[in-house]
């Protein structure tokens, strides 16, 4: 579980046993990666849920949230 000052991640799961240690929803092989992918093709939650019963919309969500927690980090270029 990864936690921020307000959100805490408890849906997500790393196992370097699982999809090569990729971010997933629960230990499950369905990585965070591939839900927000699916967002941004324009599925919806309720579309989502309904092609993989494993998930809840609340996963999602917080793959969501994940996704932009993870893109708050700072990036410091580094000169080659």
């Amino acid at each position: 579980m990864f936690e921020d000052e307000d959100v805490k991640f408890d849906r997500i799961t790393i196992d370097p046993n699982v999809m090569g240690g990729r971010p997933c929803m629960r230990g499950l092989r369905i990585p965070v990666a591939l839900i927000v992918r699916l967002v941004a093709n324009g599925k919806t939650f309720i579309e989502i849920v309904e092609d993989y019963p494993e998930l809840e919309e609340e996963d999602v969500k917080q793959a969501l949230e994940y996704a932009a927690w993870v893109t708050t980090e700072r990036v410091i270029p580094v000169k080659t």
